[in-house]
């Protein structure tokens, strides 16, 4: 789905805790079975365990047996591609919730529309979380930032595997197919606020947004490179500051 590294995932992983609303987590708290798709390491499952009642059952979805190899221990592990996760009704029969992390600003609208109507089905409270909303802020401001960020959102919309990607838009379409499907939901932002202590992982989103803008326009090239450097230069001296805005996604079931 994804070919993210597992390295990736332990970087981001603090970043993601920090970000998160606990208020959701508090509103669609239940027990019972827990299904987290795309859930790689299983990360999800060690921000959300410590924050619903027991008894919890986890299973965790995934591609890449790799990543799953390094989930807890006491969880289910069903390696399948996502798309094909859809078609079995059985996997999400009896979930009590079933939740995702950083996965709906890679999928398609029509993907998504499947799973709300799996959930829906199965009467599962969801819990999306951290979706990509299309704001970046960068300190100290670059002329480039305005033009990076752009291309950076219209790449985010291309194909990730699902068909053309939601990307920036994908915590608004959840808010309004949640409640189509008779949910009552609840939202929360949930950025990153990336300090100069958190070098690596801004030097890794700058060289990928650096690669996805220069996919797009390759014409623009030779500006994004300097952009690029110029953004490094300031995360060695001490002196970056990055905000990406995320969106966190809650429903419950309308009685």
């Amino acid at each position: 789905m994804s070919g993210f590294s597992a390295e990736w995932l332990a970087l981001r992983e603090p970043a993601d805790t920090a970000a998160r609303s606990d208020g959701l987590a508090k509103f669609v708290a239940r027990t019972g079975r827990m299904l987290d798709l795309g859930g790689g390491t299983g990360a999800n499952v060690r921000y959300l365990s410590s924050r619903l009642p027991s008894p919890q059952f986890w299973t965790i979805v995934d591609d890449d047996q790799s990543l799953l190899s390094r989930a807890p221990v006491n969880v289910t592990s069903v390696r399948t591609d996502l798309n094909r996760a859809l078609d079995d009704g059985e996997l999400f029969e009896g979930c009590a919730i079933v939740t995702a992390s950083a996965l709906l600003d890679l999928v398609s609208e029509s993907w998504l529309q499947k799973l709300v109507a799996r959930c829906e089905a199965a009467g599962a409270a969801v819990l999306f979380a951290l979706s990509y909303d299309g704001r970046i802020s960068c300190s100290p401001e670059d002329p480039e930032d305005d033009e990076v960020r752009t291309l950076v959102n219209r790449h985010q919309k291309s194909d990730k595997g699902f068909g053309p990607a939601l990307g920036p838009d994908a915590g608004a379409r959840a808010v309004a197919l949640l409640t189509a499907a008779g949910y009552t939901t609840r939202q929360a932002q949930s950025d990153w606020k990336l300090t100069s202590d958190m070098g690596q992982l801004q030097v890794e989103l700058i060289n990928g947004w650096a690669s996805a803008a220069a996919d797009v326009a390759p014409q623009k090239a030779s500006a994004i490179h300097g952009w690029r450097s110029r953004r490094l230069a300031h995360v060695t001296d001490g002196r970056s500051r990055i905000v990406v805005g995320h969106l966190d996604v809650a429903g419950i079931l309308r009685a």
